[in-house]
């Protein structure tokens, strides 16, 4: 598994460019050619503890990521559910720190 630690990100637009760019990246993917979405993950009480973003490719294939507010990382899967990548961001995006989502 890579793991790699990133302090550039600083809102949720830059956090959703990185992961997009990277799922893409990882598994040889045309930028701008799939659709994404993006889910606010919550606790019981409503607070957001993190976000789910998927680029859903070709053939029904699903590509993942997850951030984690709490430890703040982003773990990435391929399209079988394994986890390949994490990334440990310096900063916590600041349109996360609302309840924006």
């Amino acid at each position: 598994m890579v793991s790699n630690n990133i302090s550039s990100i600083k809102t949720l637009d830059e956090l959703q460019k990185y992961v997009y760019a990277t799922l893409c990246s990882d598994h040889e993917l045309l930028t701008d050619a799939f659709p994404t979405t993006e889910t606010a993950i919550r606790k019981n009480n409503g607070d957001v503890c993190g976000m789910m973003f998927c680029v859903h490719g070709p053939r029904t294939v699903n590509f993942t990521a997850i951030w984690e507010k709490q430890k703040n990382r982003v773990f990435f899967y391929g399209p079988r559910g394994e986890r390949y990548r994490q990334t440990t961001l310096d900063d916590s995006p600041v349109a996360l720190e609302t309840s924006e989502i």
